[in-house]
């Protein structure tokens, strides 16, 4: 057959052809004398492409090697895995996107630290790659050395990062019922990642994610707005902007604002006791209530023409109660963004005896020499009806001494005329 013997000559032309001194290695590899450690090139590519009408020279599916592509995130390590089924003597390379090589069988052809050797057989050569960078980011080959040269490519993804995202546009305090525009910010993701926002539990829905490519051309900076009307009880809420991106993995990276929002008081009368009576000291705390706090408190009575004086704090105090006092009493909280009366009607009740700790004491001697007293009577009754059974036991042990006694515990006497013996006989226990 003439295209086999072909072969030797074919690689003879292109040993000689070689520019730039290349050289075949005793491995079968070209290798550039002029190259730096790192650049060793498989055969020629017309070799490769070479088609060999010869069903001899044809390879099998089985030496074709396979990869997979790979995902990484920026700074991780990634693996790339190589395997073929059928080695035919030949051992596997991994080539960077530079088609550098990296590794050739178990041996290391780029002086890069980051690369290492996981694993090499026959069969696979696996190596790893820490730290990736955004420029690690492309396809890298895996090739044997057949005829014709077989490759298998595995494109490696990095991930962009997206930076902790900033918020702008809070100047100072916002009053109630002001509307406010927030500015968030992210930059560093790949792909372009997206914002979200939400105040407490509550989402917010701001506008679409703005998208703009960073000067480095591989990554993007992103952002958002968001508008809404505050009202009090925003007052201490948190606006927050989350970054969402395949490359954290479901962690939480975002950022909280703050605000504050400025509102009127308000204010509630709280009477301490909650039920005063005439003779009792009573105090109405008038508690206010805004932002800021209410910093003046006046009380008035209705009906009473100069305003009362408070003797301490916010409280009115009534050291002794009197029917006179009641009515209604109106307190007015005032802060600079304005003021609130609160209102409170006082109805002073009839004294009334309060149960002491003596009269508490006392009641409980009583209830416990009561019951004695109750278990006294019931042992005295249970005695007596002892002794009224017993008693004419009693009396016929007193008669023993005499000789008209009768037998010792019973005396037999006739049912009709009284005399002893007979069958008409009836025992009598006394």
């Amino acid at each position: 057959m003439g295209a086999p013997s072909a072969l030797p000559l074919l690689l003879l032309f292109a040993c000689c052809w070689a520019p730039g001194g290349a050289n075949l290695s005793q491995d079968g590899y070209w290798q550039e004398q002029n190259l730096e450690l790192g650049t060793l090139a498989p055969l020629d590519e017309a070799i490769s492409s070479t088609v060999w009408s010869s069903p001899d020279m044809l390879a099998s599916q089985d030496s074709q090697p396979w990869t997979s592509d790979e995902t990484v995130v920026a700074g991780g390590t990634v693996v790339l895995k190589c395997q073929v089924k059928d080695h035919e003597d030949s051992s596997l390379q991994w080539s960077n996107p530079a088609q550098q090589t990296l590794y050739f069988g178990e041996k290391r052809a780029l002086r890069d630290n980051r690369i290492q050797l996981v694993r090499s057989t026959p069969h696979e050569l696996s190596i790893s790659i820490s730290n990736v960078a955004l420029a690690d980011e492309g396809e890298y080959t895996c090739s044997i050395f057949t005829m014709p040269v077989r490759t298998a490519k595995s494109l490696v993804t990095v991930l962009g990062i997206p930076q902790k995202p900033v918020i702008s546009g809070y100047k100072s305090s916002l009053r109630e019922k002001d509307t406010t525009t927030l500015n968030c910010q992210s930059s560093g993701s790949k792909p372009a990642a997206q914002l979200t926002w939400r105040k407490g539990d509550q989402e917010l829905h701001g506008e679409p994610t703005r998208i703009q490519e960073d000067p480095n051309g591989k990554t993007f900076t992103v952002s958002s707005s968001v508008t809404f009307q505050v009202t009090r009880e925003d007052d201490g809420a948190d606006i927050v902007c989350s970054v969402n991106h395949e490359s954290l993995k479901g962690a939480d990276r975002s950022t909280s604002q703050r605000i504050e929002v400025l509102y009127t008081p308000t204010a509630k009368i709280r009477p301490d006791p909650p039920h005063p009576r005439e003779g009792q000291k009573l105090l109405l705390h008038c508690e206010g209530r805004g932002n800021p706090l209410p910093q003046q408190y006046l009380w008035e009575k209705e009906g009473s023409v100069p305003p009362l004086k408070m003797t301490q704090d916010s409280a009115l105090i009534f050291p002794f109660l009197n029917k006179s006092d009641s009515g209604t009493y109106r307190c007015t909280a005032t802060s600079n963004m304005g003021s609130y009366k609160a209102y409170y009607t006082l109805n002073v009740n009839d004294p009334s005896p309060v149960p002491s700790s003596s009269s508490t004491y006392h009641a409980i001697i009583g209830g416990i020499v009561a019951f004695i007293v109750f278990l006294l009577l019931i042992l005295l009754i249970f005695l007596g009806h002892y002794l009224i059974r017993h008693k004419g036991t009693y009396l016929t042990h007193e008669a023993k001494g005499s000789d008209d006694a009768p037998d010792a515990d019973t005396a037999i006497i006739n049912a009709e005329g009284g005399q002893s013996g007979g069958d008409d006989k009836k025992e009598y226990f006394i």
